[in-house]
């Protein structure tokens, strides 16, 4: 008859391990690191093709000076001239109220949205009813919508929360929809094997293997929120860089008007990456606890 051998633990066995966990710690720092320094590369890169497609926009397209801008003006405008500190307090004044803008309706529309497609996976019934409804209203243009958004919640914050919301919830809908049902078939007959309910599938298979989609959700809401905040302030609450957008097309003020569509274009780039540079580092750290719990 065999007996269990004894395992001796020495100091070199716990160096070693400590060595390997210490090279594991300094890998995932390192990783971080390397993801946000390929994020930079990216956005200097987005800016670069964007530059040079403008200027050949411009010179194809064959503008008045008047109306179309130059890179070079627009530098001139925000960074050389000698009221370049008066063109860019204004600027950041109407990009601070659009951000705030902006936020509300990212967190509503994202956060709705989740919930939205939870919702629809947990009954079926919810999602015949409502998802035919969601894409109608969907199809319908935001422009055609606003007023009657403006009439029923007025101009203020509410009206903002929704017309932005709007914008990043249906994409973020359709993507965590599929996202909570893009788990493998085998490892949800094996949660209905052991009696899982839907709340155990939804928990332990269907939120984890729709991270990936959430994200994109996420970093797709980013642009879309700007977009959703623009269109508030144009029509809506006259308040914002889309007011002062606005105003600069009909005071004939162009070089302001490019020179605010260059920094919401870079901060949104900006924003964007930030996203998706958080992405990196939660799908890393979300793969390592799944590992150790395994």
């Amino acid at each position: 008859m065999t007996t269990p051998s004894t395992v001796r633990v020495g100091s070199d066995d716990l160096s070693a391990v400590g060595r390997t966990a210490e090279r594991s710690g300094t890998g995932r720092g390192a990783g971080v690191v390397g993801r946000a320094a390929l994020s930079l590369v990216q956005v200097l890169t987005t800016i670069v093709i964007v530059l040079v497609a403008w200027e050949i926009f411009l010179r194809v397209c064959r503008l008045s000076p008047l109306v179309g801008k130059h890179p070079a003006a627009v530098w001139t405008f925000l960074v050389t001239d000698p009221a370049a500190v008066t063109h860019r307090s204004a600027i950041a004044g109407g990009l601070g109220v659009t951000l705030e803008d902006a936020l509300i309706g990212y967190v509503i529309g994202l956060a709705v949205g989740v919930l939205v497609a939870i919702s629809f996976t947990l009954s079926g019934m919810l999602e015949q009813v409502f998802l035919p409804v969601a894409l109608i209203v969907r199809s319908i243009p935001f422009v055609a919508m606003t007023p009657v958004i403006v009439l029923v919640f007025g101009r203020g914050s509410a009206a903002v929360a929704v017309i932005s919301g709007l914008v990043v919830f249906f994409p973020t809908l359709i993507n965590m929809t599929f996202g909570l049902r893009s788990a493998s078939s085998l490892t949800v007959d094996l949660v209905h094997a052991y009696g899982g309910t839907r709340l155990a599938l939804l928990r332990r298979v269907s939120l984890p293997s729709s991270m990936p989609s959430l994200f994109a959700s996420a970093r797709i809401a980013v642009p879309g929120a700007l977009v959703g905040a623009l269109l508030a302030e144009w029509l809506a609450t006259g308040r914002g860089l889309g007011s002062r957008m606005l105003n600069d097309g009909t005071t004939f003020q162009y070089t302001d008007l490019w020179a605010s569509v260059v920094v919401l274009t870079v901060v949104s780039t900006l924003l964007y990456f930030t996203v998706g540079i958080v992405e990196s580092v939660v799908l890393a750290r979300f793969g390592s606890a799944n590992a150790r719990r395994s």
